[in-house]
């Protein structure tokens, strides 16, 4: 699953500690989701999407082979 945390984030004027802090998440989650390397909860997605202010199918793009 892609994300476009990281472009939003900085659209937003978020900095990852910023975005961590009222997410309630460690810095290091974020990092770790806008790098591709971990699929949030669905409610940490709905979180960040509010957080962020776009709806989460258009935050978090779910890549499907073969269907």
């Amino acid at each position: 699953m892609k994300n476009k945390v990281k472009e939003l984030r900085k659209v937003s004027g978020f900095r990852q500690e910023d975005l961590a802090r009222i997410a309630n998440v460690s810095r290091q989650t974020i990092i770790a989701i806008e790098n591709n390397k971990y699929n949030p909860t669905l409610e940490l997605a709905i979180k960040l999407a509010k957080i962020l202010k776009t709806p989460v199918e258009e935050l978090f793009i779910l890549e499907i082979d073969n269907w």
